[in-house]
């Protein structure tokens, strides 16, 4: 490989890294939005004495990103593992708010 190539090759890996950091912060800043969001619904099922766990939700939300991801050219495999790693999170943190 020439220098020039090398160089080239470095220059974008750094633009590529820039942009997986800039994605990196959205992804977290959006996670913590969503969070804020699943808590208050967490308190509210407390309040009114609701299960903490929704089935038919979480499969209808699955079904939802399993689509969304397709289109997006994202494994949909490892979109339903997301996704079910985060409504875990969520019900452990509705449990909490239940006792």
């Amino acid at each position: 490989m020439t220098q020039d190539a090398a160089s080239r090759a470095a220059e974008l890996l750094k633009d590529h890294r820039a942009s997986i950091d800039r994605l990196d912060a959205i992804l977290v800043y959006t996670l913590g939005e969503r969070f804020k969001h699943t808590q208050a619904v967490g308190h509210l099922k407390a309040q009114h004495d609701l299960p903490p766990s929704d089935p038919q939700r979480e499969a209808t939300q699955i079904a939802r990103l399993t689509d969304l991801a397709k289109r997006a050219d994202l494994d949909p495999e490892f979109a339903k593992k997301f996704l079910n790693f985060i409504i875990q999170e969520v019900i452990h943190h509705h449990e909490q708010h239940k006792s």
